[in-house]
């Protein structure tokens, strides 16, 4: 089995892959730190800023991952916001029946009622230098591009609105 998990940052697709893989001891990649990676290495000259170029660079080996992992009947879950939302479309249907999806959607509501709680749990499981950057603004645009983008590629999603409590996803 493999299960992607996406979405904006901050919405918990960490925090969710660490309680999944505790709970059913399947191994996780992040794709942040396949990007940190290939970032420090050399192999790329994007930075961790060039969000829509690192999608498109990242996705065709990750894709090809999960390919590999379905071929050699592997359960693996993998996180991060560079999983298109068209990604089934790399997928015959022999590979696309291994894999469940969810992308992780907070409301605006919710990102409003919680932005400081949000900010609290930014460094639960990976540890995050400068949130400056992140303002309610940019948190409901985002994650409102996001869920606009679920419905129109068929993605499954959870919308976070009133209580969070990544327990209860899974």
């Amino acid at each position: 089995m493999i299960i992607l998990i996406f979405g904006c940052s901050h919405t918990g697709k960490t925090c969710l892959a660490q309680r999944l893989l505790e709970k059913y001891k399947y191994p996780y990649l992040s794709i942040d730190h396949l990007k940190m990676g290939l970032i420090r290495s050399g192999q790329t000259e994007l930075t961790p800023e060039d969000d829509n170029e690192l999608t498109e660079y990242l996705w065709p080996i990750v894709s090809e991952i999960i390919k590999t992992a379905v071929e050699n009947n592997q359960n693996l879950i993998v996180e991060g916001c560079y999983i298109p939302f068209d990604f089934k479309k790399d997928f015959t249907d022999e590979y696309a029946k291994h894999i469940r999806h969810v992308c992780l959607v907070m409301s605006g509501k919710y990102i409003e009622t919680h932005f400081d709680d949000i900010i609290s749990h930014a460094s639960d499981t990976e540890q995050r230098s400068d949130e400056s950057w992140l303002t309610t603004e940019f948190l409901i645009e985002e994650n409102e591009h996001s869920l606009a983008m679920c419905k129109k590629y068929g993605c499954e999603y959870i919308l976070i609105d009133s209580e969070y409590n990544v327990d209860l996803i899974i």
